[in-house]
């Protein structure tokens, strides 16, 4: 207890470890006020969707009463993808795709990667949340504490005094290491906890296992110091070792794995649809009338009864004119979702080896921002468009009032994003990797 005392002691009387210990600390807070402003930006854009909606149909009913087709030209139907507070600390996707889409009947592939205004200069930066900070600063922290643990005594000269007087010279430089960690685990605890405050976080399996995945990830980190010092080199030496690995590991493989992804799968598909799609509605102005209703009701057969009504305008046409403009993509649309998916699986299995990436897919994945999810909801979002249409087509083709149907039914929708990840799962790289480290190094302290 006296040694550990010591140990604590001599780690916190240095100035830089204190101006270390309180940067990360201030930082970690900027993190959580950063996610607490996204989350208030997202719930407030859900309760003005909520109060906006039934003011908008009544607006658009008073208009159009008349003419129901010309009316759903323009109503919205909100579709909210449920705002999990944990996205507070890993925004993930969330700070490109919205929280809420208000989406027409009309032709979906033409709204569905509709975002926010959003400062091009900031999706490029990216936003400081608290993964962030956890997976890239933590680990800086780190090396600052730990490089000289084991090197400033041999350049001190006490390294011979503690051969001769510890009892394990193995004890001796994991019980200063222990300490160090014991800091940092403080650190992440009370960021956890101040998160848990501000941004009300419920108390449940996921952030209990985003906060064990991070104390795992920081023990990993001192696994590899611990391993990097047993060369038992000079503190330069260690520093500059240390910096590189964290530079390899936290910029460099990620960009190479991230450029190895999109070659392997790159995804033509994004431009082909979007031309697919505005084809696929704009030449029907160009084309013969029958021909165009004769394939939406080979999409819809039960439709068949409302004719061909061929003279003039009518809404049949001009809505049969936006469906094909989601048929006659469908193709592209299906191999495009294939690519993103193949990108996303192919992503979790490189980053098994990397405990940075495999620990960001698993944060956005337990805060429901992950890719996939994003994905999910589109898919979900599909679904919501097609039950609007199977509702209206037939009102509009009987040329019914607005004033017919009753709009309350219409409030927003929400949809559940699920995590995708095996929470016991999800921390065996980590563990693997953090064993690894521990029992190569162990041999090299007591050859010291």
């Amino acid at each position: 207890m006296i040694t550990f005392k010591l140990f604590l002691q001599q780690c916190i009387r240095s100035k830089e470890v204190w101006m270390s210990l309180l940067l990360i600390t201030l930082l970690g807070v900027v993190s959580i006020i950063i996610g607490h402003k996204h989350l208030e930006r997202q719930q407030n854009a859900i309760a003005e969707v909520h109060a906006y909606q039934k003011q908008h149909f009544d607006r658009q009913v008073a208009l159009h009463n008349e003419d129901l087709g010309l009316l759903l030209y323009y109503a919205n139907f909100a579709y909210i993808n449920t705002l999990n507070p944990l996205a507070g600390l890993s925004i993930g996707q969330a700070d490109v795709n919205p929280t809420v889409k208000r989406i027409t009947i009309k032709t979906f592939e033409a709204q569905k990667y509709d975002t926010d205004l959003v400062n091009p200069m900031n999706l490029q930066s990216g936003n400081l949340d608290v993964s962030f900070v956890i997976i890239y600063l933590l680990p800086l922290l780190v090396i600052v504490l730990t490089f000289n643990v084991l090197s400033e005594e041999t350049e001190t000269g006490t390294w011979r005094l503690v051969i001769i007087q510890a009892t394990s010279k193995l004890g001796f430089v994991v019980s200063k290491l222990l300490i160090r960690l014991m800091l940092l685990y403080t650190i992440l605890i009370f960021l956890f906890f101040i998160a848990k405050l501000v941004l009300n976080l419920p108390f449940n399996t996921n952030f209990i296992w985003m906060l064990g995945l991070s104390m795992l990830y920081v023990l990993f980190w001192f696994t590899l110091t611990f391993f990097i010092i047993t060369f038992n080199k000079s503190s330069g030496f260690n520093a500059l070792l240390l910096l590189s690995v964290w530079l390899v590991l936290i910029i460099l493989l990620p960009a190479g794995i991230n450029a190895y992804v999109s070659s392997k799968y790159p995804v033509p598909e994004a431009l082909s649809t979007a031309i697919a799609q505005r084809d696929g509605y704009h030449t029907k102005w160009d084309t013969d009338k029958l021909a165009t209703i004769e394939k939406f009701y080979q999409h819809y057969p039960q439709f068949k009864k409302y004719g061909y009504p061929t003279d003039g305008f009518n809404w049949l046409w001009y809505y049969a004119m936006q469906q094909m403009g989601d048929d006659d993509s469908r193709n592209e649309r299906d191999a495009l979702n294939e690519k993103i998916k193949l990108r996303e699986l192919a992503s979790r299995k490189i980053t098994t080896v990397l405990p940075n990436m495999y620990l960001q897919l698993v944060f956005n994945q337990l805060a429901g921002t992950s890719m996939s999810q994003q994905m999910e909801y589109l898919e979900a979002t599909d679904a919501f468009h097609e039950k609007l249409r199977l509702f209206f087509y037939p009102k509009i083709f009987e040329k019914q009032k607005a004033d017919t149907i009753d709009w309350n039914q219409f409030t927003p929708e929400y949809h559940e994003a699920t995590p995708n990840v095996s929470l016991v799962q999800s921390m065996i790289p980590i563990v693997i990797a953090s064993i690894g480290m521990i029992l190569i190094s162990i041999p090299m302290v007591r050859r010291l």
